[in-house]
């Protein structure tokens, strides 16, 4: 949260889309590693837990009729259904953490982002990190041996399609070097958190000044 002595500073969030293999979580765990003002939304799914994640930590883990009734009541800010599972991202809990100053990352693909920015307005901030080619993309897909090359292929397409839309983003970062990556993606947190709009406190502070005597 803020520790400005004036007023609480209204949090964010900050949505960061990028092609698999562009090095997207990377840089975004260690952002929120850096800054204890920032979170990861922590979405809720109807699939069953992997070996290893928890619920509340990695997923809010849930059943098919609870998701149900939580697109019923508009309990998410977007949601989707990927391979027969649902997945969403919870509006109360999100909200509510702006409201404490606190902002919020989303590790989310590009319709979520939409979605979430539809909904959020001036709230959302819009980030791309854009691969230094779609070869060296390819490359990476290819290092990491987790897809086969149909998967790859799928991945690559949609990332040309994903990169034609990048001036619905309010930021693009290039990922050629990742420490400037990083440093431009910090940058952009930190400038977006001095936002006016998200400082209400400064008017008041702005009166005080303008009546100060000198």
């Amino acid at each position: 949260m803020s520790n400005n002595p004036h007023g609480r500073t209204r949090g964010l969030l900050l949505m960061v889309v990028a092609p698999s293999g562009v090095g997207k979580t990377s840089l975004t765990r260690r952002l929120v590693a850096d800054h204890n003002d920032l979170h990861l939304s922590i979405s809720a799914t109807t699939r069953d837990p992997r070996p290893g994640e928890h619920d509340g930590r990695d997923y809010h883990f849930v059943g098919h009729d609870k998701f149900q009734a939580m697109i019923q009541d508009d309990a998410f800010l977007e949601w989707a259904e990927v391979y027969g599972n649902h997945y969403g991202s919870p509006r109360a809990p999100i909200m509510e953490a702006l409201d404490r100053g606190e902002s919020v990352l989303f590790d989310i693909d590009f319709q979520g982002a939409m979605k979430v920015h539809k909904q959020a307005g001036e709230d959302s901030v819009l980030v791309y990190i854009l691969p230094p080619s779609l070869a060296e993309m390819s490359r990476r897909l290819h290092a990491r041996s987790q897809d086969s090359e149909e998967v790859i292929h799928r991945r690559l397409a949609r990332a040309k399609d994903e990169v034609a839309a990048w001036e619905q983003f309010d930021y693009v970062i290039l990922n050629d070097d990742f420490d400037k990556a990083y440093s431009d993606l910090a940058h952009i947190y930190h400038a977006e958190r001095q936002k006016r709009v998200r400082n209400p406190w400064i008017g008041n502070l702005v009166g005080d000044l303008l009546r100060e005597e000198i």
